[in-house]
């Protein structure tokens, strides 16, 4: 790739807005008493929802006799309300300011890390010499201080090696080059071994960054001691390639704005993505022997999962002591034993992150294969201790558990029992169901994004999802021990 390639691969990435707006938006709200600004939040978002409370008051009132699909349409509107309530009432960035600890963990003594702590940024990288050189750059350009980066070659066999070779010499960058394929979760932890510094980030191959958005995270974990981990906020770097990839682009902007930050709210996101994973290095370097090599039905579990990573943060202390015993003769163990604490996990919405997201329907379902297979590992990790967080973050996490078992399921009873039945009443209120749904995503989009025109292609995602991928849940079960490294996205 030439310099003139990755310049206009970084430059695909949306502008950051003007520092002059930034601080002039800041100073109006600094201006304002915080008890006020937040009342009027409330009553906006309030307002926002109203059509959708009325929407669900009206359906809840005709649930005078039995009947399941207006039941299931009740809760999973319920859900969708009570999840953007969360997001836009009770989220803040923490990179901008201290977030509440529950009172609970006040107590917890959660080691406050140095104003200005060293990182390791870290990426595991696999016959990708097209697209790597932007992406390493986009991480030495970052304005963190004390950054050390750090990427590993997994045995790549199309020139990736040379790529990164002349990346070294050029930009200082440490090149870890592997004599056969360990796959991504020994590739990273074999870097990872070398890594003393106060904080431990990650990054994918096919993504960009903001030159602001590690040093965010960082800020984030320096601010609140009792993090210990967030994530960035991701978009498609590609979503102008073509309809699909801008229906996509929709869809990751509400999954981090909406869904992470409800789960933040709580200091409980369940999945630290893997496009920006930025980790207090005490509260999980321990368990990364337990991620490199872990199990599940009998057979290793090849996919990089950030869920399952995302899991021994916040799990160590009713997890961790089992899963330290089991490598207790590592080096990650034996060089430095950390407590385990009840560490909080955060999102900075602030971080941005760009990646390529798949442009063909083929490479899509496949990601979205080893997404679900990693959900339904990790279900079985986290699942069996995130009812003692607390109510809220078990009430997103078994709700959405939820949500994604009984698609298929349902998809199987609107689109083909019913059309069979001669039901086609109930299939058409299935679909506007999901159109629903999908409309106040789309909303929500448009709130946060005035003037700009993407919004539109949210509702096709709820009714793609419906349609199409809540058919790859069965088959992701049955093959969840077949799995390779594969990051295709074209």
């Amino acid at each position: 790739m030439t310099a003139a390639d990755t310049a206009a691969r970084s430059a695909r990435a949306p502008a950051v807005l003007a520092p002059g707006l930034r601080s002039r938006a800041a100073g109006l709200r600094d201006r304002a008493d915080p008890a006020v600004r937040h009342g009027v939040r409330r009553l906006l978002v309030l307002l926002c929802l109203s059509p959708l409370l009325l929407v669900l008051a009206g359906a809840t009132l005709r649930l005078t006799e039995p009947s399941l699909p207006l039941l299931y349409g009740c809760v999973v509107l319920a859900g969708t309300i009570a999840v953007f309530h969360i997001a836009y009432t009770r989220y803040r960035d923490p990179s901008e300011s201290a977030v509440p600890v529950p009172r609970r963990l006040r107590d917890a003594g959660f080691p406050p890390l140095p104003p200005a702590p060293s990182v390791t940024f870290l990426l595991a990288v696999r016959d990708e010499a097209d697209g790597i050189e932007a992406c390493v750059r986009s991480m030495v350009s970052s304005d963190c201080q004390d950054v050390r980066v750090t990427v590993v070659d997994d045995h790549s066999g199309d020139g990736t090696g040379d790529v990164l070779r002349r990346l070294r010499d050029e930009l200082g960058i440490t090149v870890i080059h592997l004599d056969e394929n360990v796959g991504k979760k020994h590739a990273l932890v074999t870097a990872c071994a070398g890594a003393d510094t106060d904080i431990v980030a990650f990054t994918d191959s096919d993504c960009v960054l903001a030159p602001d958005a590690l040093g965010r995270c960082v800020q984030a974990l320096v601010r609140n001691p009792a993090l210990g981990a967030v994530s960035g906020h991701c978009r498609a770097l590609n979503a102008p390639a073509n309809l699909l990839t801008r229906v996509q682009d929709t869809w990751y902007e509400g999954q981090f704005r909406v869904a992470k930050a409800a789960e933040a709210s709580f200091g409980s996101v369940s999945c630290v993505s893997g496009p920006l994973a930025v980790f207090r290095r005490d509260a999980v370097y321990n368990y990364l022997p337990a991620w490199a090599d872990d199990r599940f039905m009998g057979a290793p579990f090849k996919f990089a999962t950030d869920r399952q990573l995302t899991g021994y943060v916040l799990g160590q202390v009713w997890k961790g002591r089992s899963l330290k015993a089991r490598y207790a003769d590592s080096p990650f163990l034996t060089d430095e034993d950390f407590p385990e604490r009840p560490w909080q996990v955060g999102y900075v919405r602030s971080a941005k992150v760009w990646t390529d997201v798949p442009a063909r329907l083929g490479p899509l379902l496949r990601q979205q294969v080893r997404w679900k297979k990693s959900f339904i590992r990790n279900l079985f990790f986290t699942g069996g201790f995130m009812w003692r967080r607390g109510a809220g973050p078990a009430a997103l996490f078994y709700g959405h558990v939820l949500w994604v078992l009984a698609a298929p399921v349902l998809a199987c009873t609107h689109l083909l029992w019913a059309p069979a039945h001669g039901t086609l009443l109930l299939t058409g209120l299935y679909l506007l169901g999901v159109l629903l749904k999908g409309c106040a995503w789309a909303v929500a989009y448009r709130i946060d994004h005035p003037g700009d025109p993407r919004w539109r292609y949210r509702p096709l995602m709820s009714v793609f999802s419906a349609v199409v991928l809540a058919w790859l849940l069965p088959y992701s079960l049955l093959t969840v021990r077949k799995g390779v490294w594969s990051r295709g996205t074209s």
